[in-house]
């Protein structure tokens, strides 16, 4: 599985999967992690310094500067060896969303944040740093958001919070979306739910779509693109979708579905050539504005699961 996806300062694609974080330079792919033992990693971050950070499932984060390692795990500071999310602020802090809290590493230390200090929850699924210097908190709970002094669970007009909370972006108006939950009854052991694409221009929440979205991205053009289940269970069809730049902010916005596949989407990433990068659980699939290329079929099969056996 691809989880995230990015591209570095020299235009190589980078790809956080289960089985090491991968290096595209265009032609072949290198496992930057082959020396580490067999750690699942879900998110990998370049930093303004050029250091590689590679968040791992359950043994905490590595930072790489090209030739050496340097792990980071819950003795050293950081809140949970579980991580899923990198972030790094305005001021060069790296953020980590882990299943313990936030930390924030400054370059000697971390601090933490965790529901005794007023976090949500300690479940961190996503992280952004707004164009005023808030920091928003996916949570698999309610989402919130971090102004320096306190946390504030975000509400809509009725006073209900955005819950699992897996991808919060904002676009070049400053506006903030996210995909979430909103619970709106509960009966016993059932929960009644409405999943979907959110907007917030710092004044009220608009809803949309109706379908949630677990990975967002806003490429060069201004168009949002999502990827997320038709099923609000996470069961069945995913689907990568284009929400037009033009028609963003009409009541019905054009959604143009790129990809349907009956496995999980994970990370979206744009390249410097203006191709769409997307994760899935079988590997990593690039569209070029006409084609959709996958390589896992071309290249990451063949790389990780069809060596030839050992002889008896």
């Amino acid at each position: 599985m691809v989880r995230n996806i990015k591209q570095d300062r020299n235009g190589n694609i980078l790809l956080a999967s289960y089985k090491g974080v991968l290096l595209y330079d265009g032609k072949s792919f290198t496992n930057l992690t082959s020396e580490i033992n067999s750690p699942s990693f879900l998110n990998v971050l370049e930093d303004r310094k050029g250091l590689l950070w590679l968040a791992t499932r359950d043994s905490g984060v590595y930072c790489y500067n090209g030739q050496s390692f340097q792990h980071f795990t819950t003795r050293e500071g950081l809140a949970s060896n579980a991580v899923a999310a990198i972030y790094e602020d305005k001021a060069g802090s790296i953020w980590f969303g882990t299943r313990g809290g936030a930390s924030c590493f400054d370059g000697k230390s971390f601090r933490n944040f965790t529901t005794k200090e007023g976090l949500s929850n300690n479940g961190i699924n996503a992280i952004l740093e707004d164009k005023t210097g808030r920091i928003w908190f996916g949570t698999r709970e309610e989402a919130c958001y971090y102004d320096g002094g306190k946390f504030t669970i975000f509400k809509n007009k009725d006073g209900k919070a955005f819950n699992n909370v897996s991808a919060i972006i904002e676009d070049k108006k400053g506006n903030i979306w996210f995909g979430g939950t909103i619970i709106n009854n509960r009966q016993g052991n059932k929960v009644f739910a409405e999943q979907g694409l959110w907007r917030y221009d710092g004044l009220s929440f608009t809803q949309v779509s109706q379908r949630g979205a677990a990975s967002m991205f806003e490429d060069k053009q201004g168009n949002i693109w999502t990827s997320g289940a038709v099923n609000p269970n996470g069961v069945g069809s995913w689907k990568l979708s284009r929400y037009d730049q033009k028609t963003l902010y009409d009541k019905n916005p054009i959604a143009t579905e790129i990809m349907s596949i009956d496995k999980m989407l994970c990370g979206i990433m744009e390249a410097g050539d203006g191709s769409i990068w997307f994760g899935s659980i079988k590997g990593v699939y690039r569209y070029d504005g006409k084609n959709i290329t996958d390589f896992f079929a071309e290249a990451i099969r063949q790389y990780f699961y069809e060596k030839p056996e050992e002889p008896c």
